[in-house]
């Protein structure tokens, strides 16, 4: 009864009770939440750095294949075999040996036994051992650079040297949690392998060479991995980045301590690890015991060329003084939110006094009203407190108000319709009248372009008929005679086919609806090998250093001419942008959908990568690149090269994107698709527009 006729209790109760019941269950929420979502956050990190691990790993052995590769195709290697001397190719092998950083390295036979092995890995002599027991050699020798993780049993380790095998003993500790093992010792060694084709100038495999980096004890590996993942103040509050490489659940390489200055090679993951990745072959991410402390953990199946689990690759970091500050942290929030509400709950109260008081005299002055006042009477009302009263004295002033209100606001809302009408109208109507203007300038050029392209091609295709026919007149000629410079005159007739075809690709720009590439299976990989055969005097007269990694196996359909053509642009910008001399990179290598991310319209294909080390392009001209007409060459570029270079892969379904960094380079890429997928020609105003970024980049 208290609670209904009072309006200092109803009051009073209104405002302790979200600080006297709230705060506890808000208290509580924001534990769990924070230790939840902090659990999760930890986990997403580790996540996160061990993907980072696992790349850093693969490129390490990706890096030690295409080294091995280099050394193949190596002049100094091809002279040592044409002449047959074994001492001078057992010294390349112990020099290349030595540079790249090998544990072993092998010279095999076609049918994959050893020729020739270096003294400065293999202390034994392996000559005539059979290795074609190992799926890397078996692809070498047909041709196919491979590399991969493997296990050497203790015979294979000791075949190649006994320091090998000495290198790869690692005692077998007691490690708590571990699963039982009766060996006391791990003798096997987890081998980083590759191998690679040697080919005579004419492609066939005459040998192979293997070679690989033993990861037991392998300190050089895990500490970049560490470094790379944990860089300085990635792990604040006095937590440790650790990695490891496991051969089964055996420590090979870590710097996990066991004590000050020992690491704790020989030690084990744990049961509960072991099972989940390497019997289940799943990630492991979360809380573990490792060795002698908690890390939030992150581990990896690691399998052999063969797709056999073998062992695993580990991130992690010690949890106990982030969970130590996650605890300090709600613990200051909860002593703050205590306070703020003591100090909520007593100025509430002091509020409250001053609001009481009002309110008596107000309702006294009402009481005085309903006493012989009947004007001042209000409606009926279900209320029977000091507001009530209130409220029952003031409701037809409000709704007066309200209604006032109301009709200010309807009156508002209709002209506030009214003027956006007119705005998107006139801003339409604008957007309209800018696309006019655009197209209308871009007719004008391509209309001029036009004219002058019909009289360049007349101009130009008679001297190249002229040349065609003395290049067709010198083979009949000369006969078998030609011989000697049979190759150079391919490549002049290649050229002035290419003449001919990129006058019809000025034609083409001008009136694109009449042209149309013939499609066809085309290696990028033959083609870049031509183009810096045509460009090569160039470059060596610019002082360029030209850099190759072609790593691209399939086709991509598209006319050969035109591929050409857009590679030899991009080749003469970067010279041209490396007025000094500089790098020139060419990189090519296959693509397949789970290379383009979140993009919706992913494709198998081919990427081939045209960098230069020159002084790079604004960020202000970056995105006007391919608008026709657009050049910084004031005073020799014609603004038309990236434009047709665009079109000429846009037709196909490739895209074309490029990345700069102004003084120091720029870096072409084409996305080019394994099967065509032909598209109408975009109009020229449209290029800068549709300036394509995918995600696979």
């Amino acid at each position: 009864m208290a609670f209904a006729g009072s309006v200092r209790v109803k009051l009073l109760t209104l405002v302790l009770a979200p600080l006297l019941l709230g705060v506890p269950v808000l208290l509580l929420i924001v534990w769990f939440w924070g230790t939840q979502g902090y659990d999760q956050l930890l986990v997403t990190k580790v996540s996160s750095d061990l993907g980072t691990a696992r790349q850093f790993f693969d490129r390490v052995q990706a890096a030690l294949g295409t080294r091995l590769e280099g050394f193949a195709s190596s002049h100094r290697l091809a002279v040592a075999l044409e002449r047959g001397n074994e001492t001078e190719i057992r010294r390349l092998l112990d020099e290349a040996a030595e540079e790249q950083g090998l544990d072993y390295l092998l010279l095999l036979d076609p049918q994959g036994r050893v020729r020739v092995g270096g003294a400065f890995a293999v202390q034994t002599d392996p000559v005539g051992r059979d290795r074609s027991n190992w799926s890397v050699v078996r692809d070498a020798l047909q041709g196919y650079a491979r590399h991969g993780l493997e296990v050497f049993a203790p015979a294979e380790l000791d075949s190649l040297g006994p320091a090998l095998r000495h290198t790869a003993r690692t005692p077998l500790l007691p490690t708590r949690n571990a699963r039982p093992d009766r060996r006391s010792v791990e003798e096997r060694g987890l081998m980083v392998q590759a191998a690679v084709p040697v080919a005579e100038l004419d492609g066939r495999v005459t040998g192979a060479l293997e070679g690989g980096v033993l990861l037991n004890g392998n300190q050089g590996i895990v500490d970049r991995v560490n470094t790379i993942v944990y860089q300085e103040a990635s792990l604040p509050l006095g937590s440790q980045g650790t990695a490891t490489l496991f051969l089964g659940d055996t420590r090979i390489a870590t710097n996990v301590r066991l004590f000050e200055g020992q690491r704790a090679l020989g030690t084990r993951a744990s049961q509960a690890v072991a099972d989940k990745v390497l019997e289940r072959g799943e990630v492991w991410l979360g809380s573990a015991f490792v060795v002698d402390d908690t890390y939030v953990s992150g581990y990896q199946p690691l399998t052999d060329t063969a797709g056999r689990r073998i062992g695993m690759l580990y991130v992690g970091f010690l949890e106990a003084p982030l969970r130590v500050a996650l605890y300090r942290a709600l613990a200051g929030l909860f002593l703050l939110f205590l306070l703020v509400s003591g100090l909520g709950t007593l100025a509430d109260l002091r509020w409250a006094r001053t609001i009481f008081r009002p309110l008596e005299r107000m309702n006294r002055v009402i009481a005085r009203i309903e006493a012989g006042e009947e004007s001042a009477r209000v409606g009926p009302t279900s209320s029977r407190d000091e507001l009530g009263r209130l409220a029952r004295a003031f409701d037809h002033l409000l709704d007066s108000i309200a209604a006032r209100r109301w009709e200010l606001q309807r009156s508002a809302e209709e002209l506030d319709r009214k003027v956006a009408l007119r705005t998107a109208a006139l801003e339409e109507a604008n957007a309209t009248l800018r696309r006019a203007q655009q197209q209308l300038v871009m007719n004008e050029k391509l209309t001029a372009i036009g004219e002058l392209t019909a009289g360049v091609a007349h101009e130009i295709n008679n001297p190249v008929a002229v040349i065609q026919g003395n290049l067709d007149l010198l083979r009949e000629v000369l006969g078998d005679g030609i011989d000697p410079v049979r190759e150079e005159i391919r490549l002049i007739d290649e050229q002035t086919q290419r003449i001919h075809a990129i006058v019809t690709k000025l034609l083409q720009f001008a009136r694109p609806g009449d042209f149309a590439g013939y499609a066809e299976a085309t290696g990028v990989n033959a083609v870049l090998a031509d183009c810096l055969v045509l460009t090569r005097h160039n470059l060596n007269r610019g002082k360029v250093t030209v850099e190759t990694r072609l790593m691209a196996a399939g086709s991509v359909e598209m006319n050969r001419g035109e591929l050409q053509q857009v590679l030899i642009n991009l080749i003469v910008n970067a010279m041209q942008a490396m007025p000094d001399g500089g790098t020139l990179t060419l990189e090519s290598r296959d693509i397949d959908p789970d290379d383009w991310a979140a993009d919706s319209d992913p494709f198998e294909g081919a990427l081939v990568r045209v960098e230069d080390t020159g002084h790079g392009i604004a960020a202000v001209d970056l995105d006007r690149i391919f608008d026709p007409f657009f050049t910084t060459k004031n005073q020799t570029g014609t603004g038309l090269g990236l434009s047709i270079s665009y079109a000429i892969v846009q037709r196909y379904g490739g895209r074309i994107t490029v990345d700069s960094t102004p003084g120091r380079r720029t870096r072409f890429s084409l996305w080019l698709r394994r099967q065509a997928r032909y598209s109408e020609q975009p109009s020229a105003p449209l290029f800068a527009a549709r300036l394509l970024k995918p995600g696979g980049g």
